[in-house]
């Protein structure tokens, strides 16, 4: 598809990065499930693993993956993509190909909480240290953090569970600035609803696993390169790009021009890491993204229901989800995500803690897990689970009350979700009478 016309998303979701099987000429990627390749010769053998041509090994190139990495990297306009074998590998190959012991990243406050618990546990305890920044602080408090071991600014399209939207291009602005790579976590919005390299993004990660997959049958992750860091404007920060190796005598900026961090990625990151994907999760993810804009269609439509449906209701203090236009982050998903805000809605009961158990309890339709992105309306008390390992004072400070709870909206019948909802709602207000939103 690179040398034909320029082909819409839903055309792209489902055909780019394909390679039809020379032998079976089969119309579905297959599953290359093998460890390693057969070499031609001693010849052929010393030239693989030299990276001058054919596969060496699974670990770090399989077919099937790289028909994955490829699509997706189309998908979000980037110029290469790898596949990992979840989106915490994702986020720690990303990392770990920009930063080493010593150096620096900056982050916004606002993120997954399993992301600040590897920030702040294994991360740093392999010598990574991070300092977060409000995402709407002025960019001279950003700048003044930037230092010349400070490597990345990483943040989040639609940081989870608060909803509470990024301002991408003034992030990415701040960015080229000081030097330095902005990478995004795009999971929850997906290149259906926003694609952060438009707005200045640099590299881009997923956990696959999520809406992209769609089903909650894999785990997986991704890491996608814009191809638009200028990696030898910025040699002194980043010698393992710009800089020769007896190893590697040509450097990856001068050997692989744009695709260079993808290449450095999938041939010292992820082969001596070793992050693998399974081949057949993706072939379960390539099934899953081929009905991608179908499906963030009809998550998005009945997450505005739900949001609407539940907004006001006296059981709740608030609800979170930016496409209501009275949410804080309202303006800046119009601009960043006109699609619609994702499917992921959070709800503060007024009750606390006892009326979220209460809640979740009573729940029939929805399931009581931690996963996102499903096609299943999924129900989270975070600050029990994912935040469990704060204390109450961590909690409240990044905005986990004790009434929180997540809700990821599937593709059920709307009417069905929020009836649910409601008959677990009503209860805990004596005037609640289920017609909450109408």
């Amino acid at each position: 598809m690179t040398d034909g016309p320029a082909y819409g998303f839903e055309t792209r979701q489902i055909h780019a990065g394909e390679v039809v099987d020379t032998e079976a000429q089969a119309r579905v990627t297959p599953i290359y499930q093998t460890a390693g390749y057969v070499f031609d010769s001693f010849d052929d053998g010393e030239t693989r693993f030299a990276g001058r041509g054919g596969r060496a090994y699974s670990r770090n190139d399989n077919p099937t993956n790289a028909i994955g990495a490829r699509r997706l990297a189309d998908l979000e306009g980037g110029v290469d993509g790898v596949l990992v074998s979840s989106g915490q590998a994702a986020i720690a190959a990303a990392l770990f190909g920009l930063a080493s012991a010593g150096d620096r990243i900056l982050t916004t406050s606002s993120l997954y909480e399993g992301t600040r618990e590897m920030f702040r546990g294994v991360l740093a305890r392999q010598g990574l240290a991070f300092d977060a920044v409000p995402a709407d602080a002025p960019d001279d408090e950003w700048l003044a953090r930037v230092t010349p071991q400070t490597k990345a600014l990483y943040t989040e399209t639609i940081p989870n569970p608060l909803n509470d939207v990024v301002d991408l291009e003034r992030l990415a602005r701040i960015a080229d600035r000081a030097g330095i790579p902005l990478v995004v976590d795009n999971t929850v919005a997906t290149p259906y609803l926003c694609r952060p390299i438009e707005w200045g993004a640099h590299i881009v990660i997923h956990s696959t696993s999520k809406w992209l997959a769609g089903h909650g049958s894999v785990i997986g992750g991704a890491i996608i390169d814009s191809g638009r860091f200028d990696w030898a404007a910025h040699a002194d920060r980043f010698p393992q790009l710009t800089g020769p190796t007896p190893a590697r005598p040509i450097p990856f900026a001068e050997r692989f021009g744009a695709a260079a961090y993808a290449n450095w990625l999938r041939s010292v990151i992820v082969l001596e890491y070793g992050p693998t994907v399974p081949p057949i999760s993706t072939f379960l993810l390539l099934h899953g993204i081929e009905t991608l804009s179908l499906r963030m269609e009809r998550h998005v439509a009945n997450a505005t229901r739900v949001a609407e449906a539940l907004e006001g209701h006296p059981a709740l203090s608030r609800v979170l989800y930016a496409g209501l236009p009275h949410d804080p982050g309202h303006a800046l998903a119009q601009k960043y995500l006109p699609r619609g805000a994702g499917s992921v809605v959070s709800i503060e009961l007024a009750g606390g803690r006892d009326a979220a158990r209460e809640f979740l309890d009573r729940l029939q339709l929805a399931s009581r897990m931690t996963h996102i992105g499903d096609v299943r309306t999924l129900a989270l008390h975070t600050g029990s689970t994912i935040h469990g390992k704060l204390t109450e004072e961590e909690r409240l400070a990044i905005g986990i009350t004790p009434g929180l709870i997540r809700l990821s909206i599937g593709l059920e019948t709307a009417d069905d979700i929020i009836a649910d909802l409601l008959q677990a709602l009503d209860p805990l207000h004596p005037e609640a009478v289920g017609t909450a939103g109408s």
